[in-house]
């Protein structure tokens, strides 16, 4: 699987990525670690206990993170519930939390499909 094979499978933006990285290297050096991070279960603790803070701050770092990386829909999704959660007087919307959810499993998948290829 190639860095761009990889991207269109966990529905990011290579083009993106290159422009922002500039290089292939660049790009799975740093795509390669998003697994280490641990933003993903700090939203699902917070989300959990009803932690309207916490589930703010940990979507907005995963926003980041994903759309740095250029990971398109993931960051999309992270976003709404961002944006969702700003005023911190809602709980987390269960359907956004499915969708980053979802994604974030294709893309960890994913992610562990194109090591396993090299």
């Amino acid at each position: 699987m190639t860095i761009q094979e990889c991207y269109t499978k966990l529905k990011g933006n290579y083009e993106d990525a290159v422009r922002r990285l500039s290089s292939d290297n660049l790009i799975e050096r740093f795509m390669l670690m998003f697994p280490k991070d641990t933003t993903m279960q700090a939203l699902r603790a917070a989300v959990a206990e009803g932690n309207i803070e916490e589930s703010f701050r940990a979507a907005h770092t995963l926003k980041g993170i994903a759309a740095n990386l250029s990971f398109s829909e993931l960051a999309e999704v992270s976003s709404k519930l961002t944006e969702q959660l700003r005023p911190r007087t809602n709980q987390a919307d269960g359907e956004l939390v499915s969708q980053i959810e979802e994604l974030y499993e294709l893309t960890i998948n994913t992610l562990k499909e194109y090591q396993a290829s090299k």
